[in-house]
């Protein structure tokens, strides 16, 4: 399993001790994973084997009321207050005081803003021992898309850019109308009958990707790499308590041009933070590189 080597590399600089450390504060306890779109598919298998929980899921938890991809339920809170939002919901409904929840975003790359991207946050919460510990997937791989089409034609050229009908589609009226709306399409027969008939109605149709988990295999790998991300910071603990999710909670940038020797934008240190005993602990040239090329420096290559 891929997952076993990445783990191993990404825990390299954390001794055995720390993730045995990590693991006495979960093994054993029962996880509640805060989902209605079968996250728990990649999630439960993760969280098992590497912190020993027992996984469950809130069957009856409605995780919709904090908003929809589809639009129908607008988001009004960011996908951080919308995670914390799930964990809260599902522990009024569980005996369970570890959880887990996640919220994806799809835009524009933040950094290359023409390419679109899946920014994935994952929250792990721990109310018996007051632990919260965060980790993020920002990735380029994602089918996320929509267009409006005027014909069968357009459609169909569509839903193959979209990977469909391994990757669900949402097809509306218009994009202002999810009342108008049909969502979870899986299959090209529900595909044509509907786009047609809207066709006829309407001359044209608005389609979207189906960005809901279950319905989308491309989510559901970056949300995977969110968790390992996560089980990398909970296997990191403060050197000074033992607590987990000893992270990363500033970037000091300054790394010096290999040239000019003045300072660049590049990162020169990270400062860790232990979020119970607030132990503090910078750590130089987290990337191995105790210089940077000249092609970075404002002043060499203005």
């Amino acid at each position: 399993m891929v997952f076993r080597a990445t783990v191993q590399d990404k825990v390299s600089n954390h001794n055995n001790k720390n993730i045995l450390s990590a693991i006495e504060w979960f093994k054993g306890r029962t996880l509640c994973i805060a989902t209605m779109h079968a996250k728990e598919q990649v999630l439960a298998p993760l969280l098992e084997k590497h912190l020993g929980v027992k996984v469950c899921v809130p069957y009856q938890l409605n995780t919709d009321v904090f908003g929809t991809f589809s639009g129908k339920t607008k988001r009004v809170v960011s996908p951080l207050e919308a995670a914390l939002l799930k964990i809260e919901a599902a522990q009024k409904i569980t005996d369970a005081d570890l959880f887990v929840a996640s919220e994806g975003s799809f835009g524009p790359h933040p950094q290359i803003p023409f390419v679109p991207a899946d920014d994935e946050i994952l929250v792990f919460k721990d109310y018996a021992n007051k632990l919260e510990v965060k980790a993020r997937e920002l990735s380029f791989e994602t089918n996320f898309n929509a267009a409006f089409c005027k014909d069968i034609t357009e459609v169909k050229a569509f839903a193959e850019k979209a990977q469909f009908p391994a990757h669900a589609l949402v097809i509306k009226k218009t994009k202002e109308e999810p009342d108008e709306m049909f969502s979870g399409i899986t299959d090209w027969d529900t595909l044509n009958y509907l786009a047609i008939d809207m066709l006829q109605k309407n001359q044209s149709v608005y389609l979207e990707t189906d960005m809901r988990a279950m319905f989308n295999p491309t989510r559901m790998r970056v949300i995977e790499k969110a968790c390992e991300n996560l089980i990398q910071k909970l296997f990191s603990c403060c050197p000074f308590c033992k607590t987990p999710g000893f992270d990363v909670t500033q970037i000091i940038s300054g790394l010096l041009c290999s040239w000019c020797r003045r300072p660049t934008n590049s990162t020169a240190a990270h400062i860790y933070t232990c979020s119970n005993c607030f132990y503090k602990l910078e750590k130089k040239f987290p990337y191995n590189k105790t210089e940077e090329d000249p092609m970075y420096c404002d002043f060499c290559n203005p």
